[in-house]
């Protein structure tokens, strides 16, 4: 049977393996997805937040700036004298003195009552809004992890079923292999017959004006990634044997 392994480097990203600790580019699509359907609760959260901090300035200047105080303040003596030893007298002051008053009149009062009593939101308010928001983001980057366990919950429940999917990738990644040569080899027979560009005439000129640059810039095998081998010579992998051109120096 023909084997698969090593992949080649084009196969590579292509598959996840789940014992590698960091996120692969078949995860990453999905794990984009999850993170933009939190941008909506993201932007509700701030709306939130802002016209919270908003109406809390507003009303914070009504209270300010609206507060008006009054004082009223008045003072009434009145006293009526009657002169005199008659009896006339005497009756007029057993009578009208009675209409003797004094008394004083303080009031203030002020608009406090009727003014708004904003209170804005502590810091801690703000992170226990905003951490449950965080803990969904940080769920969405870890669920990757959890999610690679699901091929072997299958396989342990249906062999044979898993059996069948083997037998169809390795299928598949053969015809995949095959054609990737057949169209790995033209595009590179494409790119030999277009003209140099700006930046690739430029770096031959390097090459040749600094000769140890060439160690440094070399390029593994477009095909199978295997390092470079001399010039014009074929590829020292066993399954592919593209001829290297001035293109690939």
């Amino acid at each position: 049977k023909r084997t698969l392994l090593p992949l080649l480097r084009e196969e590579t990203s292509a598959f996840i393996f789940p014992c590698h600790p960091a996120l692969q580019r078949p995860e990453l699509k999905y794990m984009v997805l999850e993170l933009l359907r939190c941008i909506p609760l993201l932007l509700f959260l701030l709306f939130v937040c802002g016209l919270d901090h908003f109406i809390f300035s507003i009303l914070s200047i009504i209270q300010h700036h609206s507060f008006v105080q009054y004082s009223y303040q008045t003072s009434h003596h009145m006293s009526v004298n009657v002169m005199g030893t008659s009896l006339m007298a005497q009756l007029l002051r057993s009578t009208i003195g009675a209409l003797n008053t004094s008394f004083d009149t303080q009031v203030e009062t002020s608009n406090l009552a009727c003014l708004p009593q904003p209170r804005e939101m502590t810091r801690q308010q703000y992170l226990s809004t905003c951490l449950p928001l965080a803990a969904l983001a940080l769920l969405c980057l870890a669920q990757v992890y959890p999610f690679r366990l699901r091929r072997a919950i299958a396989a342990f429940y249906f062999p044979e079923r898993e059996k069948t999917r083997v037998l169809f990738l390795y299928n598949k990644l053969l015809r995949q292999r095959k054609n990737f040569f057949h169209l790995q080899r033209g595009r590179i027979a494409r790119q030999a017959r277009q003209p140099p560009g700006l930046g690739t005439s430029l770096l031959d000129w390097c090459r040749q004006r600094w000769p140890w640059l060439r160690r440094c810039l070399r390029r593994g095998c477009t095909l199978c990634g295997a390092p470079e081998t001399p010039r014009h010579r074929p590829c020292p992998a066993a399954d592919c044997r593209a001829l290297y051109c001035e293109r690939c120096w």
